[in-house]
Order: C-alpha cells, then sequence, then structure tokens
C-alpha cells in the first residue's frame, strides 16, 4: 500500500496489522531516519537492544540473500517482537524482497530505507502494490511542516516561539529533517530558562548575523535612510565585515527588487511576486521590502546596479580604501530614491 501524506503519522505510531514490511524512501535522508527510527521504535523502544533488534546493510544482502528471511524468522531470546533493520536499499535487492513478501511468513517487523526511489522503480512499486507492505515518500518539509515541527519540539521542552522567530527559522530550514533537528537541539539549549523564543534567539542560533548587518545597509539604501545607512555602515565596519561582501549583498538585493518591478508591471500584483520569491523576504522586512518595489523605477534600480558593480570593480582593482568606496556607492542610492 501506498500511506498517503496525510496519514503518515498516524501510521508510523500504529501500522496495520498484516504489514510485514515497510519501504521508508525519498530526498530527504534525515526524514527517512527519523520515520525509520519511530516506526522500529513502536516496537523496540531500545534499539540498541541486540536480541530484539537486527541491523543489515546492503552488503549483508547482496553476500546471502536468505538473510532477510531468516531474521525475520528469529525468535527474541528476551521475548517480544522483533524487527530487521535494511539501511540503503535499492531497485537491485527487489527480488529479495518480492520472495520474502511472497511467502507470507509473520515475524519481526521489515523496516528498510532506501534514498529517493523514482515511481517506476521497481522497489517503490513491489512495496506499494503489496497487501503486506507500504511505502512512506519521504520529501523535503514545506513552510507549515517546519513551523509545525518547530512548534511540537520547542514544546516538548516547556518552549513557545514568538511569530517573527517562527518565520525566521521556517525561513533557514528545511533541506534535511535531521538537520532541521539538530538546529532546534541547538535552540532549545540556548533558550534554556526562558519561556518564550524570540527573534534575537533564532538569529543567534540560525542565522547569519553578517547577513542581517548587510541586510539593514541594503534596505536603508532602498529607504532613502541616510541615518539608518550611516549606522548599519558602522555596524558593519566595526564587525570587520568585507566591503565586497557587503556590495555583492547590495546587487543581489536590488536584482531581487528589479525582478519583482518588472513581474508587478506585466501584470501580476506586487503581494503576489514576494510570495514567491526564494528565498523568501523574511517577513520582518516585507513591509520595508514592498515599499522599496514600489518607490523604484526599473532605470533607477538598473542604474543603481551599474554604480555598484563599477563601485567592486574598483575596490578590487584600485588602492581606493573599499569601506569608503562601499559607503559612498550605497548613500549615493539612496540620494537616488530621495530625488
Amino acid at each position: 500500500m501506498i500511506v498517503k501524506p496525510s496519514d503518515v503519522e498516524r501510521y508510523v505510531e500504529q501500522r496495520p496489522k498484516g504489514m510485514l514490511a515497510v519501504l521508508v524512501f525519498g530526498p530527504d535522508r534525515g526524514l527517512v531516519r527519523e520515520r525509520a527510527d519511530r516506526l522500529a521504535r513502536a516496537i523496540v523502544p531500545d534499539l540498541s537492544d541486540p536480541f530484539r533488534v537486527a541491523d543489515l546493510d546492503e552488503d549483508a544482502l547482496d553476500g546471502d540473500a536468505a538473510r532477510l528471511a531468516d531474521e525475520a524468522a528469529a525468535l527474541s531470546m528476551t521475548g517480544g517482537e522483533r524487527v530487521v533493520r535494511i539501511r540503503s536499499a535499492t531497485n537491485g535487492h527487489t527480488k529479495i524482497f518480492e520472495s520474502f513478501l511472497d511467502a507470507n511468513a509473520q515475524g519481526a517487523l521489515v523496516v528498510v530505507e532506501a534514498g529517493d526511489l523514482a515511481k517506476t522503480g521497481s522497489m517503490r512499486k513491489l512495496f506499494s502494490e503489496a497487501d503486506n507492505a507500504a511505502a512512506i515518500a519521504c520529501y523535503p518539509d514545506n513552510v507549515s511542516d517546519l513551523e509545525d515541527v518547530l512548534r511540537r519540539a520547542l514544546k516538548a521542552d516547556g518552549l513557545s516561539i514568538a511569530h517573527d522567530a517562527l518565520d525566521y527559522a521556517a525561513s533557514h530550514l528545511g533541506s534535511d529533517r535531521g538537520v532541521t533537528r539538530r538546529e532546534i537541539e541547538k535552540l532549545t539549549l540556548y533558550a534554556h530558562g526562558k519561556k518564550s523564543v524570540e527573534l534575537a534567539d533564532v538569529r543567534a542560533v540560525m542565522g547569519d548575523e553578517s547577513e542581517a548587518r548587510s541586510d539593514d545597509a541594503c534596505d536603508a539604501a532602498g529607504e532613502g535612510d541616510y541615518k539608518k545607512l550611516d549606522q548599519a555602515l558602522e555596524r558593519l565596519w566595526i564587525a570587520e565585515e568585507s566591503p565586497t561582501s557587503v556590495l555583492r549583498a547590495a546587487m543581489s538585493h536590488f536584482q531581487r527588487l528589479a525582478l519583482a518591478r518588472a513581474q508587478s508591471e506585466r501584470g501580476e500584483t506586487l503581494d503576489s511576486v514576494l510570495r514567491k520569491m526564494r528565498p523568501p523576504v523574511h517577513f520582518s522586512r516585507l513591509n520595508s521590502y514592498k515599499a522599496q518595489a514600489q518607490r523604484w523605477s526599473e532605470p533607477q534600480l538598473l542604474h543603481a546596479l551599474d554604480m555598484l558593480l563599477e563601485t567592486e570593480a574598483l575596490c578590487k582593482t584600485t588602492a581606493v580604501p573599499a569601506e569608503a568606496a562601499c559607503g559612498r556607492a550605497l548613500l549615493n542610492i539612496a540620494a537616488m530614491v530621495r530625488r
């Protein structure tokens, strides 16, 4: 059977009777491992128990095709149901699992981990179509999934999280569930003793502080706010940030503004354009970003990009003080929008 995304959590906690094997696969290897662990722990809480858990890798299957059936049929010396875990299974092992499922011998639960398998792949097809097996796909979390994972994990440690902190954390995670779990563990440790996780806590653990400082300078230039820009530049130089990296961050910023402006002029609403941007615009910057996209014209944005590109070349090819050149370029850009 195929386990639908909406049924995965329920299935992992309590699989239906008669299921001999479960294939957990997908591109998110951290989520594959997490779900395989949960399936196994539902039967054997201590996965290090050698009497109730057998671990087999692809070499073990390749070397002895009967090993899977033997392990599944073995009885635990201490009693209780056993689990057989198969790591790194591939389509090349399909016949072994086909024979095992055809025999339909009741015994241990077989939990199979695999990578990203195509819909037409033999392993995925076998487990999806068999009456006594199931296939669970593991794809990278979307924003909603990440927010749920964050809330549940923090709640388990007695922590709540502010809305802007949750938004920021979700925008910086998601490539792999294992990485996400490690980042949440660091965040929980950092916030120990507090009742709520704030944006500053998340930025300190997950965020790139240099990126945040550069964003402040870019927004100030785009808003035409001299005072805010001067303060942002001072923080950048105190932190010994590279002027070249600041210029590149500014180029990326104004390129994204130019793209948003161009798409909105073709008839798409600016709100829709900003929602679809990747990486997404952080919640705390959204109002400023929208205002900048409305104030700047496309010719102005192209002129600002030319100015930044020329300044980067100047910093790399001459002895001009790079910090001064970078600051002057951003101040001139701020002046453009004020005019």
